[in-house]
């Protein structure tokens, strides 16, 4: 018993020690002052968010917003020689294109950054770590930089490193489904690549023709597909990310099973660049279906939306892929500032489900047994269905436009909680009892299937 535990604790040591030899540098030199401004995010609420504020002797923090800068250096004219040296062309320090990469989307956060470093390589994006972790200077790595939370852009005066030129498609198995693609890959771009192909990315958002692949598997995206394909945790088979020090860790299998030592790739899924940067990634990819249909329903009370989820995932079984919501604060939202019109009459909710599949035939029978019983047992109350591409999308966009409707009222502050499924939307209850007119709005939407437990 007594060598046993001494084993024990052996391997632990072990484990512990690669562990400090792989990531010790990684919180050094990679995201300085850089932690997460506001939480991940799904339920938008109408808060203001303040902005942080600059000054001739270096930016300020407004109160709550940031934490102080810490004693990192400062851009010289040598680093900047360094940089263009590596990157001819590529090290930008015209203020007006460096402007976006300081804002987030929801511009209610913004940075103070000098440089944008725009590298085409893994070598590259090693050589700039490196010798950002001899300098000490900070660097904050940016995809596509359509976060809303404030993640994305820097807090001070970090240097901006931006995978928008890493954007090659490196394979692709057609017999397996797995390609392999640098970080930049713009996600709708890899959508298409694959649809020609009879594939489709296991990853859908309504930001995908500007977010980057290397950007989802930072932050662990979700998506509108994870109810059918699960998270990036099991769809992603490798990675390659470059350390803080600048050492190149290798992990870019193609393989679905791997029992080869420990799976390091996925303490690099959802670290958000603070272990290090993603320059490649690998995807399990699965076949187009055959058929799809959208369906648009309207319910009275969220009760009810929850019974229509349990239905469908009863009745509906392996083809149900989506299932989304939002409340009539989004539909007017909609309606108002995208001039969006309802396609069913006005409910306190709304419910978009999808279904995919290998046969039409099956898959309506399906889905019509499951209408019949929702609408007969008074779950819902009114509803249209969409098979043709352009209605599809038409549907979809009810669901999908709801932050940009948002960002027509003013600052927004989003939340991303993780809550009992029957509890979720209470929040938001809650949360406009709190304000009452303090905020302008505050709504509820989202993934019903990821939040369900």
């Amino acid at each position: 018993m007594f060598y046993s535990f001494l084993y024990s604790l052996f391997f632990t040591a072990i484990l512990l020690y690669i562990y400090y030899i792989y990531f010790s540098a990684a919180t050094h030199a990679l995201l300085s002052p850089c932690s997460k401004l506001l939480p991940a995010t799904s339920w938008p609420f109408g808060l203001s968010c303040q902005k942080l504020q600059t000054r001739a002797d270096g930016p300020t923090p407004s109160p709550a917003a940031a934490p102080d800068r810490l004693p990192f250096s400062r851009i010289t004219p040598e680093d900047l020689s360094f940089f263009r040296t590596i990157l001819p062309g590529r090290a930008i320090t015209d203020p007006d294109l460096l402007e976006s990469s300081n804002v987030d989307w929801l511009k209610s956060v913004k940075g103070s950054s000098e440089v944008l470093l725009r590298p085409q390589t893994t070598e590259e994006v090693s050589q700039i770590l490196k010798y950002c972790n001899s300098r000490n200077l900070a660097v904050n790595p940016q995809g596509g930089n359509t976060g809303l939370v404030g993640g994305s852009v820097p807090v001070y005066d970090e240097i901006v490193l931006s995978t928008a030129l890493m954007n090659n498609i490196l394979t692709f198995d057609s017999i397996s489904g797995i390609l392999t693609c640098q970080a930049g890959c713009v996600l709708e771009n890899l959508s298409l690549y694959l649809e020609e192909r009879d594939y489709i990315m296991p990853l859908d958002l309504g930001a995908k023709g500007s977010c980057h692949i290397g950007g989802n598997v930072a932050t662990n995206a979700g998506g509108l597909r994870l109810l059918r394909y699960g998270s990036l945790h099991g769809t992603v088979l490798g990675l390659e990310v470059v350390l803080a020090d600048g050492r190149v860790l290798d992990c870019l299998a193609t393989l679905r099973k791997d029992n080869t030592g420990y799976d390091l790739k996925q303490l690099f899924i959802g670290s958000e660049g603070t272990l290090g940067i993603i320059t490649a990634v690998s995807v399990l990819c699965p076949r187009k279906p055959k058929s799809v249909n959208v369906v648009f329903l309207g319910c009275e009370t969220f009760e009810q939306l929850l019974k229509t989820f349990q239905l469908s995932r009863g009745m509906l079984g392996e083809i149900l892929s989506a299932f989304e919501f939002l409340d009539s604060e989004c539909m007017r939202l909609l309606n108002t500032h995208l001039k969006l019109l309802n396609p069913i009459s006005d409910c306190p909710f709304y419910v978009v489900i999808e279904t995919s599949g290998s046969d039409p035939t099956h898959d309506g029978e399906k889905l019509h047994n499951f209408l019949e019983e929702a609408m007969t047992s008074s779950l819902v109350t009114d509803g249209t269905v969409a098979t043709e591409d352009s209605k599809i999308k038409g549907l979809w966009s009810m669901r999908e436009r709801v932050t940009e409707a948002l960002t027509h009222e003013g600052f927004t502050y989003k939340y991303d909680i993780s809550l009992p499924v029957e509890r979720i939307y209470q929040l938001v209850t809650d949360m406009r009892e709190h304000l009452q007119d303090r905020a302008k709005s505050v709504v509820g939407y989202g993934h019903v299937g990821k939040t369900s437990r």
